[in-house]
């Protein structure tokens, strides 16, 4: 259950691990039945979709591994901070990468999926489960003052975005199905959004005067 605002700060911890924990447990599954069916359909789209999903799970374990720290001194909680940060970051610009590559080489080669009816069931069903997830991600990293928890709601946010564009791109792709570049080119729009949050986060946690805080108060 979701702590109280002004609620200890162990409480807050307790959630975010919880939190954590939940987003492993879920994106394991989507990842691995997103990029099933993207194989299986030919969809660079679904497929982008079902890579982020693990990226959410890398995430999620660094957040982790982050709080393992929250009781200890300053020093090693900042320096904690500061390499779950970057390797957040790291991740998301691999992923925008990965998936305009992928996008690109199903552009030249004609290439469309078979069906979109996965895209979309996968796509609804993420869309409600992410949101709940982004906006309690949003007030533990408030909560904690972490840029940390900041940069994994930042993966969840992305999730939002993702389920919205390859929403879109499968509907289109049902009601024309003439436009078979619309899957990729859907999937390239995605992972500018992604780029732009992993840039971001590099540059903060790179920063000399980083101070391990979001910024969100």
């Amino acid at each position: 259950m979701q702590p109280e605002a002004g609620a200890h700060p162990s409480r807050w911890l307790a959630y975010a691990r919880f939190l954590a924990l939940f987003t492993i447990a879920y994106n394991l599954v989507e990842g691995f039945v997103s990029m099933g069916y993207g194989l299986a359909d030919d969809s660079v789209a679904l497929f982008g979709f079902g890579a982020d999903s693990l990226i959410e799970v890398g995430s999620a374990l660094i957040v982790l591994w982050r709080l393992r720290a929250a009781s200890g001194c300053a020093v090693t909680r900042l320096e904690r901070e500061r390499k779950a940060t970057l390797s957040i970051g790291i991740l998301f610009v691999l992923l925008a990468v990965g998936t305009t590559l992928g996008a690109t080489l199903q552009l030249a080669s004609h290439r469309h999926p078979a069906t979109t009816l996965p895209g979309l069931l996968i796509a609804s069903l993420s869309l409600g489960f992410m949101f709940w997830l982004w906006r309690a991600k949003r007030q533990a990293a408030t909560a904690l003052d972490s840029r940390t928890l900041r940069g994994d709601a930042a993966c969840s946010l992305a999730c939002i975005q993702l389920s919205l564009v390859l929403l879109a791109g499968s509907l289109v792709f049902l009601m024309v199905p003439t436009l078979w570049w619309v899957d990729g080119v859907a999937a390239i729009a995605l992972s500018a959004f992604i780029a732009r949050e992993g840039v971001s986060g590099i540059r903060a946690a790179l920063d000399p005067e980083f101070s391990g805080g979001c910024g969100c108060h």
